[in-house]
């Protein structure tokens, strides 16, 4: 029986290492991040104006400090620089903002889940999608090595309980659009993307990572009625699984997109070597 290979505990500690490192691309990476958010508390300063309101300058202000914000910011921001590579990462922000404009435009416009400020979707949180893509691939990376990579024979069992499990929950909380077009379509792309599996252990550390962070995010956009579900949920299970599903979705569509998107890489090279 074939088995795969096994790195000693030496070398994974120093892949490890080389994983979580720090970076030129990281520097870049957190610059445009800190850009970001600057950008949104300007261009709509109401919302942080908002936000800011909620804490008690005058008493205990620490007792007021939405924590888990802050939470959410630092891990988010800790990771997208652990062994950044702009060339690897642009794809993964390009992937995670499309991706994300389509998933959002999904959810509010069939009202599955609508926004505080009633817009459908804000374009104010298309950049957390990117932001939580990068995040993923980090935890993905650890995950990779960390988690043992034989018996791939557990990994397809699991990914089909997992994966089709999934596909049940997703049809019971869509129910009420399935007749839309938007909603068929998310059903239709789900499905073959869950029947087409490349890496049946990738896919399931990917949900995995994805589903994690996607608790968190949930938890504080649900309890801060900044997003609100039709079921009321804070949050729904579905939601939080479904950044799980929306993480492998990004990554296979990455996979799809990585031989034209490095020839432009490569034709970009090759005209600043000419110059």
């Amino acid at each position: 029986m074939q088995t795969d290979h096994v790195e000693s505990p030496p070398n994974r500690w120093r892949t490890l290492a080389a994983t979580v490192r720090w970076t030129r691309s990281s520097s870049i990476l957190l610059s445009l991040f800190f850009t970001t958010i600057a950008l949104i508390v300007v261009v709509w300063w109401p919302l942080t104006e908002e936000l800011l309101s909620y804490i008690d300058w005058q008493g205990k202000w620490w007792l007021s400090i939405d924590w888990l914000l802050i939470g959410i910011f630092v891990a988010m921001s800790s990771l997208i620089v652990a062994g950044a590579d702009l060339r690897v990462d642009g794809l993964i922000i390009l992937v995670g903002t499309f991706g994300g404009l389509v998933i959002e435009s999904w959810g509010t416009q069939t009202l599955l889940w609508s926004y505080y400020t009633l817009e459908r979707p804000p374009l104010w949180i298309i950049p957390a999608w990117p932001i939580a893509s990068l995040s993923i691939d980090r935890i993905v990376r650890v995950l990779g090595l960390v988690v043992p990579s034989r018996q791939e024979r557990w990994f397809r069992i699991l990914y089909w309980m997992v994966f089709v499990a999934f596909m049940g929950w997703m049809v019971a909380f869509t129910r009420p659009t399935l007749a839309q077009p938007m909603t068929v379509a998310a059903l239709v792309l789900c499905t073959a993307l869950i029947i087409t599996p490349t890496d049946h252990r990738l896919a399931v550390l990917t949900f995995a990572a994805g589903s994690g962070l996607g608790y968190f995010l949930e938890l504080w956009g649900t309890t801060r009625l900044c997003w609100t579900y039709y079921t009321q949920e804070t949050p729904p299970l579905f939601a939080v699984l479904a950044h799980g599903m929306a993480a492998v979705a990004f990554w296979r569509a990455g996979l799809l997109m990585k031989p034209y998107y490095e020839a432009v890489w490569r034709r970009i090279a090759s005209r600043a070597d000419a110059q």
